[in-house]
This record gives structure tokens, sequence and C-alpha cells, in this order.
């Protein structure tokens, strides 16, 4: 993951001091791009150990269109509590919005049967709900492209949180691909993150300072249940890490 130590080198001498909406601060540059070849191994950051449950829980939430935190709270998982309101509702948020007149149906029809569509997104950002959703969408679209028998993804990020929640996105939108490849047959491409305004919280800087005096180790593997054709079957138990061996977590207070 040598692309997010990068990257946050890249703020720390570059960016600029910026207010916020949750008046914590940050650093901040605007416009980078990473590249992760899943070939390479599953990208889950190693300078910092993450949890795997929820990245696979709340991918799941999103796809089966679901918008209240019940199904991640009875499945240990509490990452949008912050946001939600006292009946556990977010309002109409990436779920929702993914399986709106079908989008992420209609994108998995057109890489089987359409492969060289210029059209094959599945669009968050639906300006006509925005001020119903509790958080509106930071990872705002995401693009499909197929070439040579492998599948790709392309994500745009309007707002990037260095280190709490982009290694989260990162691995999420690359379990995402291997889901879609699986159930499209093709081989896994590249996972192409695109970033706005990648920031760093002032509250964080001790933290990015840590992870850069680490190396990163190997990435590890992760595994997908094979019988699995559809992109809406997909269980928590269909997918297994192996060879994850990060350095210790770091804690991070999250900004709301």
């Amino acid at each position: 993951m040598k692309q997010y130590l990068d990257l946050c080198n890249r703020v720390l001498s570059e960016g600029v001091k910026k207010k916020d909406r949750t008046c914590t601060g940050t650093v901040s540059i605007f416009g980078y791009h990473m590249h992760f070849n899943l070939k390479d191994g599953f990208p889950l950051l190693t300078t910092k150990k993450l949890h795997v449950k929820p990245i696979i829980h709340e991918l799941l939430w999103f796809i089966k269109g679901d918008t209240n935190i019940k199904y991640l709270n009875d499945h240990g998982v509490y990452i949008w509590d912050k946001w939600a309101n006292k009946n556990g509702d977010l309002g109409p948020i990436y779920g929702k919005q993914w399986n709106f007149k079908n989008q992420l149906r209609t994108a998995v029809d057109n890489i089987k049967n359409n492969p060289d569509s210029r059209r094959i997104i599945v669009n968050s950002w639906n300006v006509k709900d925005l001020t119903s959703m509790a958080l509106p969408p930071c990872h705002v679209l995401f693009q499909f492209y197929i070439s040579n028998g492998e599948l790709s993804l392309q994500m745009y990020q309007r707002s990037a949180d260095i280190f709490l929640g982009l290694p989260f996105n990162i691995a999420s939108y690359s379990l995402l691909l291997k889901m879609v490849a699986q159930v499209t047959n093709l081989k896994e491409g590249k996972f192409i993150h695109v970033l706005g305004d990648a920031h760093i919280y002032l509250n964080h800087l001790e933290q990015i300072q840590l992870q850069l005096t680490r190396s990163p180790k190997t990435l590890p593997i992760m595994k997908i249940n094979s019988e699995v054709k559809s992109i809406f079957d997909f269980k928590y138990e269909d997918f297994e890490l192996e060879r994850y061996t990060p350095y210790p977590h770091i804690k991070g207070e999250v900004s709301v």
C-alpha cells in the first residue's frame, strides 16, 4: 500500500489548512489518483490493522438497498450510528441510490451483455435526495471498464478522510470489483481511486506520522465463495481473508 503512504506524504508536504463542517480542521489537497492492481493482492492497509467485518457488512448492506442501521447493528457494526435518527434511518443514502431504477443490476447486466459500453455507471449523487440524506455521499460515482477479459472499476470520491475513511473505501470498492468480476465471469483488473478533497484531520496528524514510520507489508488475499453467481446473493460467510499480518491498530476519533 505504498500508494496510500505516498498520498499521506503528499498531503503533509503540499496540503493547505482548511476549515471544515465538523470544526476539526484539516490539511488538504485537491485532485489525486491511486491505482490498485488486484493481481498484487487485496488492498487492505497493512501499516495499521483494519477490521474487515464492517467493510464486508457495509458493502452487503449497500447492495441490498438498506438504509437503516438495524442490519449493521445486528451484526456488530456501528459505523453509521452517529448519523442515524432515533429510528435508525439514514435517509436515501448509498443503498437506496445504487438500487434506484436498478442502477446496480443494470450495470452488471451491461457488463455481461454490452461490455464496450461507456455508460456502465452507478451514481449515488442524486440531487433531489441530498437534503433528505443523513450524510451526502462521499464516494459519489463508480464506473466499470472491460478490456481483454478483465474488469476494472474507477470511483470518484468528492471528500476523503485519509486516516479513518479512505483505507475503508479502498478495501470496499476493491471487494465490490472482485464480486462483480466473479458474477460476470471476468478476471479482476484494477481499482482506480480518484479523489477530490483529500484531507487529514488535524487530530489525526500523529497517527499518520506513525504510519509513515512503518514499511508496507505483503498484501493479504481475499477469497470469495465461487459458487455465488449473483451480486445480490452474497453473504458474509462467503468471504475469507488470508495472510493478513498488519501492524497494530491505531485509534482515531471520527469527526461528525
